[in-house]
């Protein structure tokens, strides 16, 4: 039980902070990233790297719920597509928010 609160509520943090992004809010995102953006495309790059964080977050949440369906049923098939869940929704997110990196700051660094 103890480790579907803290996956699943660390999956509502982190999405939470991806809406947060969404919205153009980027204040969370480190400084590098806010001064090399421009004014105009603020909004377009918080959409893409709160699509990521989202992305990384709602994978999460459904982890941590199957994982907590597994503990109750031990049937392992919960497990393994869990975990495929979270890896590919890993995947995607830190993808889209390396791409708009990319693209709006010219490199991740």
């Amino acid at each position: 039980m103890t480790t579907f609160i803290i996956t699943v509520g660390l999956g509502v943090l982190i999405s939470a902070l991806g809406i947060i992004n969404m919205t153009g809010n980027i204040s969370s995102l480190h400084s590098y990233h806010r001064h090399r953006v421009t004014e105009e495309n603020k909004k377009p790059f918080g959409r893409l790297v709160g699509a990521g964080t989202l992305t990384v977050g709602a994978s999460m949440m459904v982890f941590g719920t199957l994982q907590f369906i597994f503990e109750k049923t031990q049937l392992l098939a919960f497990s393994i597509v869990g975990a495929a869940v979270l890896t590919v929704g890993v995947i995607v997110g830190l993808g889209l928010s390396f791409y708009a990196m990319i693209k709006y700051n010219k490199g991740i660094f």
